[in-house]
């Protein structure tokens, strides 16, 4: 369950309180017993390791390999359908 931050408008008093989702947030001060506002601060997450990036997924050198491997074969077919019928003559 997340722990929320709370902070009072009238004394400035701080504290934590363990909540579920689904509890409504909280409105009173238990010191004081004024309205009460939450506090919002940066979150500690960090992706670490690979596959987070779409490029992550991939080798470098096999984009490059694969595509110099399909020019050359496209190639290498052309030339075989070009002397296919000049042999045939």
């Amino acid at each position: 369950m997340p722990t929320y931050s709370y902070a009072c408008k009238q004394c400035g008093h701080r504290f934590n309180a363990v909540q579920s989702f689904s509890d409504a947030a909280l409105t009173e001060c238990p010191e004081c017993g004024g309205e009460v506002r939450k506090q919002y601060g940066s979150i500690g997450v960090t992706f670490n390791g690979s596959g987070f990036y779409r490029t992550d997924s991939r080798g470098s050198s096999a984009g490059s390999t694969g595509g110099g491997t399909g020019g050359s074969s496209t190639s290498s077919k052309s030339e075989t359908k070009t002397s296919a019928p000049s042999s045939a003559s």
